[in-house]
């Protein structure tokens, strides 16, 4: 089925953390092979691994200095062989990551390009000359901080960086880039993997003029930004125009392997979800792309609501993933507990909400025990921008510590030595060999939840319809007629009464918790949700019931 991305849940590993089988603190690919049979357990359908390419680690392998090399830190091409064949026997695809907008200071590419403005790879790269103060020729900052510029004596330049002086941006301008990246994603497909992620997809593109970026809106009550990257608005340093030509370019290579799919990480806080549309409509581009839409604090129907109709509005052709935790944000465990009863109850509303989305959906490794946001201390931290921001912002550690797989100390099964970054008592609590002996586990709601989207296609190819009800009451039908499932969810800590009207449907599968039924009238407890199947339903959200 070369469609199979399509509504398709699959399961991010981020290697670092995920199983050590050599004692040296660090995941690895005996590791991700080791667990194979957790994640196919789940019920997912394919797997996406973080980087594994060669790389100096100053950004946890987002800095690549081989793009056709393993890092010997995760292991070995015929290591990663062994994966793809283990994974595939199991029925998972997998995706890799590949991070084409910039590479490590370290790869040859730069190396070479750094070294004057005559040789062959002189115009690989983004630079340019000084104002005649010496100063870098605009206003571009880091997202990590500081000038996204960055002095080279033997040029007599500066070169761009959009992250860490240490990743240079290439330039996509020039077509033997794009040739030399294509060349790669090329040798990854005839090596089986079944797709990429691309990171940062929508920053391959800079302005060719090199104008200042202007300011971003801040309304005057507000106080400035933690980060100063937030204070512009991103009109040229990234999601340029030229962009979707060179997407055409990267999904014609793929169409020549049958099967493979591509998902781009869009970000971009102003035009996330109509980058998001651009990019996936039309059938030439993209296969899927997500954004950070749902990746921060909000946590209303609206905001959900808004989300899916504002794509799917406008990109009627194109398709979405969707993701409420990743490598690079607080788990939404953490981000949205204050509107919930409790951290087990929201754990099942979430994935109950976000498998029943149109579209597909990302599952972040730890997302299915109920992992919230580990406390690092400042001394523990590995993270760039958290070393640099803190403590107004602590970086991305917390999201990215070890999987607790058993009973015992810290650090539970993960490794034989000390790992790269700590597993807190929080988590330890939490394991999966603790999780697999009980029933009412977040793990067991998680593998039911799956088995659920599976038993009801509309959950993976059906239409979605809102309900017009007030908050905070999310309602939409998935599909229609016989087959169709209504869904509703309570995203408040309060009970609340929906009152059902037109067909009878059935009473809350049971997949559905903290709901009952009497007649037309649906009582949710908090975080509660129910899906009812069949019927022409109609909902009306009655309002709020207080406790007692």
């Amino acid at each position: 089925m070369t469609d199979w991305w399509r509504g398709a849940v699959v399961y991010q590993v981020y290697p670092r953390s995920f199983q050590d089988t050599d004692g040296d603190g660090v995941g690895d690919l005996p590791g991700i092979i080791r667990r194979l049979d957790h994640i196919a357990g789940l019920g997912v359908d394919a797997i996406w691994l973080s980087p594994i390419n060669q790389s100096p680690q100053r950004d946890m392998g987002y800095d690549v200095s081989d793009y056709k090399e393993v890092d010997r830190i995760f292991g070995s091409l015929e290591e990663f062989d062994m994966l793809i064949e283990r994974a595939h026997v199991l029925g998972l695809k997998v995706i890799i990551d590949q991070v084409l907008s910039h590479t490590s200071d370290q790869h040859p590419w730069f190396r070479e390009s750094r070294l004057s403005r005559t040789n062959a790879r002189a115009d690989w790269y983004v630079w340019a000359d000084p104002n005649k103060d010496g100063t870098p020729p605009n206003n571009w900052p880091s997202v990590f901080g500081g000038r996204a510029w960055e002095w080279n004596p033997s040029r007599g330049q500066y070169y761009f960086h959009n992250f860490l002086s240490e990743q240079p941006d290439l330039n996509f301008h020039n077509p033997e880039v794009q040739d030399a990246v294509l060349d790669v994603l090329r040798f990854w497909l005839e090596r089986g993997v079944d797709g990429f992620r691309l990171d940062t997809v929508n920053y391959y593109f800079h302005d060719r003029q090199l104008r200042d970026n202007p300011p971003a809106r801040r309304p005057k009550h507000l106080p400035y930004a933690v980060n100063p990257y937030d204070m512009q608005e991103h009109r040229y340093g990234k999601s340029q125009p030229e962009n979707v030509g060179f997407l055409r370019r990267v999904r014609a290579l793929l169409d020549r392997f049958p099967g493979s799919t591509s998902v781009g990480e869009i970000g971009d806080s102003h035009r996330g979800l109509q980058l998001m549309e651009e990019y996936t409509s039309g059938g030439d581009k993209l296969h899927m792309a997500y954004t950070f839409d749902l990746l921060g604090p909000e946590f209303t129907a609206r905001h959900f609501r808004s989300k899916q109709l504002g794509f799917f509005t406008g990109a009627p052709n194109g398709w979405p993933c969707w993701a409420f935790s990743n490598h690079d944000v607080n788990r939404h465990l953490s981000r949205w507990l204050k509107h919930a009863v409790g951290p087990v109850q929201l754990a099942r509303l979430a994935a109950a909400m976000l498998l029943s989305f149109r579209g597909s959906v990302c599952l972040y490794q730890g997302e299915e025990l109920g992992l919230p946001e580990a406390d690092i201390l400042f001394e523990e931290l590995t993270d760039p921008p958290g070393i640099r921001f803190w403590p107004e912002y602590k970086g991305r550690d917390g999201c990215r510590t070890p999987m607790p797989w058993d009973e015992g100390e810290a650090p539970n099964g993960f490794s034989s030595g000390k790992p790269w970054l700590p597993v807190k008592p929080e988590h330890s609590a939490l394991n999966v060999a603790r999780q697999n002996a009980d029933p009412d586990s977040v793990l067991a709601f998680y593998r039911a939840a799956l088995a659920f989207r599976r038993a009801h296609p509309v959950l993976r190819e059906g239409e979605i319809r809102f309900f017009k009800v007030a908050e905070p009451l999310l309602a939409f039908r998935r599909g229609d007629g016989e087959a169709a499932l209504t869904c509703l969810f309570n995203l408040s800590a309060d009970p609340v009464i929906v009152t059902l009207r037109g067909g009878v449907g059935s009473d809350p599968l049971p997949i559905s918790r903290g709901a009952s039924r009497r007649g037309s009238r649906l009582t949710l407890a908090a975080s509660g949700f129910a899906f009812l199947a069949g019927g022409e339903i109609d909902v009306a959200f009655g309002g709020r019931r207080r406790p007692g």
